[in-house]
């Protein structure tokens, strides 16, 4: 049994909060220069082009990278031969707390939903936990800005409706997006589970390398042609039209009932945020 102090957890937290408000993944940023060298349209290279400049100045002055630092999202992948001594929750809150405050990040959360009074220091964080074999323990944190996150949508479809109406839904959403979640963006797919478990896949599915596809190639054929039919909508970087409306799109499985097929869009913007530690 390996034991890991809850405070090992809060400075890993706070760390990588900091370092995911100022860094865009590396995956993300090959992906951005890669459409800027196939645009065409010298509006959207134009915006390309200030796109690239700005997670750059970020990095290089230690700066975030968008205004809205986002909702903290920290997946913890904890070992079932790890034992954690303190409250694992109050940690993670914690390192939330400090990297909000210590990198002078936007505090967006509020503590109730209708009554809109702002907690002042980001949290709560939004926890997500999975037991996986062995002694390790992961981290990953993921800051969700809200203009792509109210894009999202959720649908019960019917098994008749099938792939045809997968990638119909998925397309609309993206249509009906428009601008607003500041384009190109990476488009995470959730099939299966329930109703909640396919908006988690979704969102999971935001976490994984642009450059993976899905393991199985019937579905890396369905992240290929929603790609090619969402950047065929021609809403482009920023909205202004061009052949770069999506970076990548992922698709995440699992079982689900006999009489459903649900299916969930997370979309994030161009500032698709994301880190992972191993622990």
């Amino acid at each position: 049994m390996r034991i890991v102090e809850a405070a090992l957890i809060t400075e890993t937290v706070k760390r990588l909060c900091i370092d995911a408000n100022r860094i865009l993944p590396e995956d993300v940023r090959e992906r951005i220069r890669e459409c800027r060298l196939s645009e065409t349209w010298p509006g959207a290279q134009d915006t390309l082009d200030k796109i690239i400049s700005n997670f750059e100045l970020a990095e290089k002055g230690q700066l975030p990278i968008c205004q809205d630092t986002g909702m903290a999202c920290v997946f913890l992948e904890i070992g079932t031969g790890v034992y954690i001594q303190g409250d694992v929750n109050e940690a993670v809150h914690e390192g939330v707390r400090r990297a909000y405050r210590e990198g002078y990040f936007r505090s967006s959360v509020v503590a109730d939903p209708l009554r809109r009074k702002n907690t002042g220091d980001n949290t709560p964080a939004m926890i997500y936990v999975e037991f996986v074999p062995g002694d390790k323990l992961a981290v990953t944190v993921a800051p969700k800005g809200f203009g792509s996150e109210n894009m999202s949508r959720t649908k019960m479809l019917s098994p008749s409706d099938g792939i045809e109406g997968v990638i119909d839904f998925v397309v609309s959403a993206v249509d009906e997006a428009g601008p607003n979640p500041c384009p190109p963006i990476v488009v995470g797919v959730g099939l299966g589970g329930t109703f909640d478990k396919a908006a988690l896949l979704a969102k999971k599915a935001l976490l994984r390398p642009l450059w993976n596809h899905h393991g199985d190639p019937y579905y890396a054929e369905l992240e290929k042609t929603l790609l090619e039919k969402i950047n065929a909508l021609g809403i482009g970087p920023q909205g202004f039209g061009g052949a770069t409306t999506a970076l990548a799109v992922a698709v995440e499985t699992m079982p689900t009932h006999i009489a459903g097929l649900p299916c969930a869009v997370n979309i994030n913007c161009h500032v698709s945020r994301h880190i992972r530690e191993e622990l």
